[in-house]
Order: structure tokens, then sequence, then C-alpha cells
């Protein structure tokens, strides 16, 4: 893969006030940027415009999770990764369908040149963990692809980290074969099965469960987030089989419980909501760093996500993050 062009970043143009402060229904701002990467200053700044704020009834909240704290940490102690599907930035974000994640992605931040790193879903998920597609091209189940390669998943447990997949609708523990709305392909700790990984899946690799009860409800309510936690919506949920407004739904059921714990408010974690195909796709960049409501037009991709993750918990780079553009300067991490 060629090297990604280095960052350059615009502010998210706004209407009413030039300030950080938050957006009010039917009003805005406009926020000018140069590039925030660490050693290149970008040339004169340019504007881009997210559609109008939602009504106060769909705002994530009226204190903005981002732009809260002013230095990011040296180390995070969380990661928090929340994969949507089949959807271009254009389809979610700034459509009447998704007002939830439209002003979400206006209080935070967004990447308007995101792209896929393969086709179907499958190979994205991996590039996404791994660093390396393998070649793979299709949605075939473990049984069909196993994979030994390092991963995010292994890296965490060998620095003493905790690593946790939230997955919805699965009938168990690491289940390797689709079942109803439960898609394998779209559970990545499932296909590594190199070193302790498959003993690893068995115990990490978990079903979500509701928003009253489960998995992720449970480590919400007790703070114990993992350090690096995946979190995979059904096939309904995610965008696949069912139209945005049911992912924005969701994600304003779920997300809100992910940003008012005291896990996120300690200020050391990072929370990714990421589509996984088709270029351009969505995302949303949140953490207390990050300045509201700005938008990059750098070209970035599923092994920035990897890098930045890798990065931002100290660890190494693996297959093609070592040379993807991070997102780190971009959003201030």
């Amino acid at each position: 893969m060629r090297r990604l062009r280095l960052p350059v970043v615009v502010g998210l143009a706004l209407v009413l006030a030039t300030s950080c402060s938050t957006p009010t229904a039917g009003g805005g701002r406009t926020v000018a940027s140069g590039a925030v990467g660490s050693t290149t200053a970008a040339a004169a700044p340019a504007e881009s415009t997210v559609p109008p704020t939602p009504s106060s009834t769909t705002r994530p909240s009226a204190a903005s999770p981002c732009g809260v704290r002013t230095v990011a940490p040296a180390r995070y102690g969380h990661v928090v990764w929340i994969w949507m599907e089949n959807k271009t930035y254009g389809n979610v974000l700034g459509d009447a369908s998704a007002p939830y994640a439209t002003a979400l992605a206006r209080q935070c931040g967004t990447d308007r040149s995101y792209h896929q790193v393969g086709s179907p879903s499958l190979p994205n998920y991996l590039g996404a963990t791994s660093g390396d597609t393998y070649g793979i091209a299709d949605d075939a189940g473990p049984s069909a692809h196993r994979l030994t390669g390092d991963n995010i998943f292994r890296q965490v447990r060998a620095a003493a980290g905790t690593e946790r997949s939230y997955v919805e609708d699965m009938p168990a523990d690491c289940v390797a074969a689709a079942q109803g709305r439960y898609a394998v392909k779209h559970n990545p700790a499932a296909y590594y099965v190199g070193g302790a990984d498959h003993p690893a899946c068995l115990t990490d690799d978990v079903p979500m469960g509701t928003s009253t009860g489960g998995a992720l409800a449970a480590d919400l309510g007790a703070d114990h987030l993992p350090t690096f936690a995946l979190v995979v919506p059904n096939l309904c949920d995610d965008s696949h089989d069912c139209p945005p407004s049911t992912a924005d739904r969701w994600l304003a059921s779920w997300l809100p419980r992910i940003l008012d714990s005291p896990t996120y408010r300690s200020g050391d974690t990072a929370v990714f909501v990421v589509w996984d195909e088709s270029t351009p796709m969505p995302n949303i960049v949140i953490t207390p760093t990050t300045p509201p409501g700005l938008v990059s037009t750098a070209p970035v991709d599923h092994y920035s996500l990897l890098r930045t993750t890798e990065e931002i918990l100290a660890l190494p780079l693996l297959g093609r993050a070592q040379t993807a553009a991070s997102l780190r300067g971009l959003f201030r991490l």
C-alpha cells in the first residue's frame, strides 16, 4: 500500500460563532485550523460544512464529550472501537435518518476521506486488527481462514493489558459460524489461532448482551472496560441489513452510557465509531482532547485506525499500520 499523504485538517463551518462553544440547535460556528500533525504545517486553512444541528432532543448531550481537556495522555488506558456497516459518509453524517451520529460528529471529530482496505467485510476487519488482509477477498468463516499472524488482541495481552470483544447476538463465546443476526465475518478475534489467540477468544470474545444486562452493560456499570474493546452490533443494528436510522438509534442507546461512564470521564479513553465500507465511510473520533467540530480531509483508512490505537496504547506497529497515516495528530489525541 502506498504511503498516505501528510494530514491536512480543516475546520467545521457551522455558520454563527467562531469560538469552540457547543453548537446550539439551528445554529453553528466556523472553526478554521491548519494542520495539527506533529511535524508539518498546513497551507492556508480551508473550511468544510456539516449540515444543520439536529434538534435538542436528538443531541448526544448538553456537555460535549470532546474538547473538555487540553492535554492528551502520553498513554491511553482504554480504546473502544464500535464497528458499523456498509454506508458511505453522506448516507449517515448529515443525513436526516441519523440525527444522533450527525450531532455527535459535530461535537467531536470526523474525517471525510476515510477509506476501506478491502472488500467485502472480512478483509476490513482483519486489516484493522492485524495490519494485513492476507489476500482474503471473501467473507468465509474461521474454518476457511485460520490466521496465525500477530494482531491487536494478542499485542494488548502481551503488554499486560486486557482485551474484549462484545458481539451482539452471538449465541456463546467465540462462535465460529454465523447464526441469525450474528455474523462471524464481523468478529475478527474468532479468526486468529496463533499463540494463545484461540484460548483467549474463548474467554474474551463474548456476547454483548442488551442495554439492561450482559457483558458490556456489566463492565460499564462496574467501571471495568478492558484496555482494548471491540463492540460489534448485529446485522441489523450495524445497518448492514437495516436502514441507517436503526443503527442511529442503537448508537444513541449505547454511546451515552460509554461516554458518561467513569472510564471515559477519567480522560484516558478514546472511542472510535467506524463503518467498514464503502469508501468514503462515516467515522467519528471521540476523545476529551479532540476539538469539537474538527473535520479532516486527510486520506486515512483502517490501517490508520490500527496505527493510532497502537500508538496511544504504546504498542508496536503491525504490518501496514507502519506506513499508514496516523489519526493522532489530526484529532489531537
